[in-house]
C-alpha cells in the first residue's frame, strides 16, 4: 500500500534552515558549470552535479533558477562541467558570488575546449548538450549528453559542513 498511514503521528514541518543544515552533512564534490556566451565564458559553482547514465552517457547539473549562468547555458544549448581540485578553493568560492561574469574569470586559468570553458588544471573537464530542462523547487536541472571530456590526477575538492576542505 501507498501512501501515509493515518495511524501514524504526523512530523512537524522542517524549517528550512533545519534542512540546510543537515544536508550540509552530506560531502559533495565541487565544480564549475559553464558555457559561452556572446560576452565570453559563463560559469557558477555548482556541487550537486552527478554522472546520471552510462548508456546513453548523461550529466546532470543544477543550479540556481536566478542564475545568470542558467541562462547563457539554455542560451548556448551546452554546457561544461570542470571538477575542481584541493588547490583550486578560490575558484570555488568566487564563482559561487553575484560578481559580474568577467570579474570571475579574471585571473583564473582555462582555456577552450570543444567550444566550452575548461578550467586548466581541474581534475575532470566534461562538455555537454544540453538535453532536459527540469524546474524543481528553486533550483533548475539540467540534463547533458557528454560529448568530450579529459581527466587529471589529483585531490577533489570537497564541500563538507558549508566549508570548502580537501578530501582525506
Amino acid at each position: 500500500m501507498f501512501g501515509a498511514d493515518p495511524d501514524l503521528p504526523t512530523m512537524p514541518p522542517i524549517d528550512p534552515n533545519t534542512f540546510r543544515t543537515a544536508m550540509a552533512s552530506l560531502p559533495t564534490g565541487v565544480t564549475i558549470v559553464a558555457t559561452s556566451s556572446e560576452d565570453g565564458p559563463a560559469g557558477a559553482t555548482a556541487n550537486a552535479v552527478s554522472s546520471l547514465s552510462i548508456e546513453p552517457m548523461l550529466m546532470l547539473a543544477c543550479l540556481d533558477r536566478g542564475s545568470r549562468t542558467l541562462l547563457a547555458v539554455q542560451a548556448a544549448d551546452r554546457f561544461s562541467v570542470s571538477v575542481l581540485h584541493d588547490g583550486q578553493e578560490g575558484i570555488a568560492r568566487s564563482f559561487a558570488t553575484k560578481k559580474p561574469i568577467a570579474e570571475k574569470w579574471a585571473g583564473v586559468a582555462w582555456s577552450e575546449r570543444d567550444g566550452l570553458p575548461a578550467i586548466d588544471d581541474a581534475l575532470l573537464w566534461v562538455a555537454c548538450d544540453l538535453q532536459d530542462v527540469i524546474t524543481a523547487g528553486d533550483h533548475v536541472i539540467l540534463t547533458g549528453a557528454v560529448t568530450d571530456l579529459a581527466t587529471a590526477g589529483g585531490r577533489p575538492l570537497v564541500f563538507h559542513s558549508g566549508d570548502y576542505t580537501a578530501l582525506g
